[in-house]
């Protein structure tokens, strides 16, 4: 049993005049720590970027494909997830410094005719409500049915936007409660382009980073970017698609490299002057409260650290991870991306750099799931099968062999329509692990997608046995005419 959430994740080299690169700036244990990420396969590559007002340094290790193992660098292209908030935010505040838009604009008066936002208690959702995650908006509207799991947000449309803004009716005050939507996020980068008559990334190009001189940081990938760009994997090394996210943009649809992400820091930072500064200050003060230690600006997320406050946001998409942050009023800025998706995340890298005191995450033990899909891949079932067996006895110590390992595998091969690879796999958990009744709801799920009746029902009579309140195989046998006593 599992359960799938589609989400954005909870983000040309810098010269300074006489400076040079700072060699110590990335210390040993934060290197040693990522190459043992990698080197486990709970990475793919990993880049990392630290600038001061001394200059930049970077640190680079891994692959941008595990096909062909060329190496990952500063100018290697990453999509960065919902680190494209901070830019949407941005462009909010520069609306606001130039007095065209209020943070106080209702969203009512950015609206096409005939569509109508929501109110509660006679009060009106705000800009600002959109951009701090107050909106009382959920994170993903109900009306979001993604014909590709794997390339969930392409099929999103304007008109299906819209509906959902029409139809839903707020479950609590305007902005009480901080929740993190992309759905709003989205709504709001759309909104500023459609008053400018542009695409999102038209209003993102000619507002910053054009201006800026991002030039490998775009939505829609140019040819240097194309020849740069790392593929995305999921945690078992398989390459997965790239994300198009033409209706909610605003919320996670920009690429980008080390070397502009660093760029772009320097300007929110004060190190770059620029006619935005006043815009990304603004985009930097805080707007709402999640909880004592963290805040909300526009876009932007605030962690409160003792005497420092660090400004941030993470960002993920079907396989890539970043993270970008930086001191207010401080000197130091990070950036790190992966073309990894894994349930650690490199959010704690950034932190340790900004703040010695965050501690680093342990790197673990490598999925022996990595490596099983590896012989699945190249020669088989059975061969993985022996090789499993001989591993489990003589190198327990070197894999993660826990439960989770082959079932999340089970479940990647059944997403994309392997049903015997799946069956298999989930038939070799239920050996490893024969008192588990979540590996049997697992097997009998994929049974079902076989059509093997008889089989499904079989492994969750006994997924029932082990665990009787286990509510998905009680619901399936009721479902499949299963009473109780049959």
């Amino acid at each position: 049993m599992k359960k799938y959430f589609i989400a954005l994740l909870i983000f040309s080299q810098i010269v300074f005049s006489g400076c040079q690169t700072q060699n110590n700036i990335i210390s040993e244990e934060v290197k040693e720590n990522i190459k043992s990420r990698v080197d486990n396969s709970e990475n793919t590559g990993i880049v990392v970027g630290v600038i001061n007002s001394k200059g930049v340094t970077y640190y680079n290790y891994g692959v941008k494909s595990l096909k062909t193992n060329s190496p990952v660098d500063e100018n290697t292209v990453f999509e960065i997830g919902s680190v494209s908030k901070t830019f949407t935010g941005i462009l909010l505040a520069d609306r606001v410094v130039n007095r065209e838009l209020s943070l106080d604009t209702p969203l009512q008066q950015l609206l096409p005719k005939g569509i109508t936002a929501p109110k509660r208690n006679g009060k009106s959702i705000k800009l600002y409500h959109l951009s701090n995650h107050t909106s009382s908006f959920p994170g993903m509207p109900n009306n979001f049915t993604p014909a590709n799991s794997e390339n969930p947000y392409a099929d999103y449309s304007i008109e299906q936007l819209y509906n959902f803004l029409n139809d839903y009716e707020l479950p609590r005050d305007i902005g009480s409660k901080y929740e993190y939507s992309n759905y709003s996020q989205g709504l709001l980068g759309h909104l500023l382009a459609y008053k400018k008559q542009m695409s999102y990334e038209e209003l993102v190009n000619e507002v910053i980073t054009n201006p800026l001189k991002l030039e490998n940081t775009r939505i829609t990938l140019n040819p240097k970017m194309k020849e740069n760009l790392a593929i995305g994997h999921n945690s078992f090394g398989f390459e997965v698609e790239n994300w198009d996210i033409p209706t909610l943009a605003g919320a996670g649809a920009i690429r980008s490299t080390a070397v502009d992400m660093l760029n772009y820091l320097a300007h929110n930072m004060g190190l770059k002057k620029n006619d935005l500064y006043p815009a990304m200050k603004l985009s930097h003060t805080k707007t709402a409260t999640v909880h004592n230690s963290l805040k909300v600006g526009l876009g932007w997320h605030i962690l409160l650290r003792d005497r420092l406050e660090i400004v941030w946001h993470n960002g993920g998409t079907g396989g890539y991870r970043t993270f970008i942050g930086f001191i207010k009023g401080g000197d130091k800025g990070v950036v790190v991306l992966t073309n990894s998706k894994n349930a650690v995340g490199i959010d704690d890298i950034g932190f340790h750099l900004l703040d010695a005191t965050s501690p680093l995450t342990e790197p673990k033990k490598p999925s022996i799931a990595n490596l099983i899909n590896i012989k699945i891949r190249n020669e088989g079932m059975e061969v993985a099968t022996e090789i499993y067996w001989k591993l489990k006895e003589s190198q327990s110590d070197k894999y993660d062999f826990g439960e989770n390992q082959l079932n999340d595998l089970g479940y990647f091969y059944l997403s994309k329509g392997e049903l015997e690879n799946a069956i298999a796999v989930f038939h070799l958990n239920v050996k490893i692990f024969p008192n588990s009744s979540n590996v049997y709801n697992s097997y009998a799920e994929a049974l079902m997608k076989n059509n093997e009746k008889e089989k499904a029902i079989i492994n969750y009579k006994k997924s029932v046995e082990i665990n009787p309140d286990n509510i998905n195989s009680i619901a399936m046998l009721k479902k499949l005419g299963m009473n109780d006593g049959d």
